[in-house]
């Protein structure tokens, strides 16, 4: 892997025109930029993930009726309620002896990975070079 400031410095070689010269660089900023927006996607997968996967947990947790004094229970459920917020309300919530299916925690699964799709692609779309 070459560090970034590698990537500008213009090395003859015999028999080479300035032209193949600075092809050479472009394709290594090119490559550079192309490894950030990789980084980039992996940050986005990953933070929607962790996000997800707390909701996930907050569901079962819900589900199983876990002590809400507890104090694991206690940060799941402060950690999610402003993600969960917009989605209070949008349902009923079916619920028997203390176990609580929270639908709308459900649905902002579905819109947190529906989100994180978009904001991966649209990140692509706009910074990606097309290869010359």
């Amino acid at each position: 892997m070459q560090h970034p400031t590698n990537l500008q410095r213009k090395v003859p070689l015999r028999g080479q025109s300035a032209e193949v010269e600075a092809d050479k660089v472009y394709e290594g900023i090119q490559t550079e930029q192309r490894r950030i927006l990789l980084k980039t996607s992996q940050f986005i997968w990953l933070s929607f993930g962790v996000l997800e996967g707390i909701i996930g947990l907050h569901i079962l947790l819900k589900l199983i009726g876990a002590n809400p004094e507890n104090p694991f229970t206690h940060l799941i459920y402060n950690i999610t309620e402003p993600f969960l917020a917009p989605f209070v309300g949008l349902t009923n919530n079916p619920a028997a002896n203390g176990l609580v299916l929270e639908i709308h925690a459900i649905i902002a699964l579905f819109v947190y990975g529906l989100l994180s799709v978009l904001i991966e692609r649209l990140i692509w779309i706009i910074f990606s070079r097309p290869k010359v």
